[in-house]
């Protein structure tokens, strides 16, 4: 009977020594899929939080007093220029206008029988230079008093939309009251901050003389359906915040965008010689990003990386490897650090082909 125990027991150490040398075997047999960094040329799509402005937006006011005797708009209303938007009361305008041309129409018959007293030299040159300073003293008031009078009717100096009325029929009004405001929306101007560095890296690069186009992302997180152009940058920066105010025209042919609006301009940026690795073999510890890398001895160390940019599929690495190493792409999580593993190496290239990426 003990000898049919030691037996047993034997056989179970034999068996499980068995089974932990195919286990080694096995993972040792595993190999693992490694690549190397790689350096080119492309671009980053760099986002930055903008203003929408029209490229026309003024205040329309009363240039004289009176009643508001008429308005012919309404609130969001597209207008066309030249069009009748409000109507004050013309009374007193047009008493003051009859007022004028009746003294003018006294000041031209002065003057005409002043002129025939000269001619007959009855009187002086002097009297008919002062006869004829009074009727054009006339004519200048009769047209002021027209002007003031066609200041009581108030039309749309360009195509655009209404805004908010800030005054009703029969209110009085005061010279220079705000009645409402107007955007040209025919094309928008479109504000966005940069910040010193990349402002400088922009005028300095080779396409500084050729317009940059740029993507607008509205507020509903969908991007407008028309490209913009940098047209202008501001002349200072900002000392508080170091950012330098760019500006994009869009065309806004459908009426989308309106003044006042916000979302992102989408702006790509060239980066020369960048260092790519896929995304995938980085992983992430307390919020700093590593990637394992192979060692002389095929052994994997756990490294830390600085990422300078993000792509689809790839980051661009700033620090922390280099073009040499041979970084682990898969198997990630199944080894350790300081691990001998088995590898499969395939090239930079091969690799970027298959993550279904463009670059420039």
């Amino acid at each position: 009977m003990r000898r049919i125990s030691i037996f047993i027991g034997m056989f179970v150490l034999l068996f499980h020594a068995s089974c932990e040398s195919k286990k080694h075997e096995k993972k040792d047999e595993t190999k693992y899929l490694v690549s190397s960094p790689i350096r080119m040329d492309t671009s980053i799509t760099k986002d930055y939080v903008c203003q929408i402005h029209s490229i026309r937006h003024i205040e329309l006011r009363a240039l004289e007093k009176g009643y508001l005797q008429h308005i012919y708009v309404d609130e969001g209303q597209h207008v066309k220029k030249g069009q009748q938007m409000f109507h004050i009361m013309p009374n007193v305008y047009q008493a003051d206008l009859q007022k004028a041309k009746a003294e003018a129409e006294v000041a031209k018959i002065e003057y005409q029988n002043t002129k025939l007293l000269a001619d007959s030299n009855v009187v002086s040159e002097n009297e008919l230079a002062m006869a004829k300073a009074e009727y054009d003293k006339a004519k200048a008031e009769v047209t002021l008093a027209e002007t003031h009078l066609g200041f009581t009717d108030i039309r749309a100096p360009f195509d655009g939309i209404m805004d908010h009325l800030e005054a009703r029929e029969g209110s009085l009004l005061d010279e220079g009251e705000l009645l409402t405001t107007l955007s040209d929306n025919s094309k928008m101007w479109v504000y966005f901050n940069v910040p010193e560095a990349e402002y400088l890296d922009y005028i300095t690069s080779a396409n500084k003389d050729n317009k940059q186009e740029v993507d607008l992302l509205m507020a509903n997180n969908k991007k407008f359906n028309q490209s913009g152009i940098v047209e202008t940058i501001e002349g200072e920066f900002n000392h508080e915040t170091g950012n330098i105010a760019f500006r994009a025209t869009f065309p806004n042919p459908d009426g989308i965008l309106r003044h006042g609006e916000t979302g992102s301009i989408l702006m790509k940026v060239p980066l020369q010689n960048a260092m790519l690795i896929p995304q995938k073999a980085t992983f992430e510890v307390l919020d700093k990003k590593y990637v394992f890398v192979l060692d002389k001895e095929d052994k994997v160390q756990q490294r830390e990386i600085t990422v300078g940019a993000e792509l689809p599929h790839l980051f661009v690495v700033e620090s922390g490897i280099s073009e040499n190493d041979k970084v682990l792409l898969e198997g990630i999580r199944m080894v350790r650090s300081g691990e001998k593993i088995h590898y499969g190496f395939e090239k930079p290239e091969e690799i970027l082909s298959k993550l279904d990426l463009y670059t420039e």
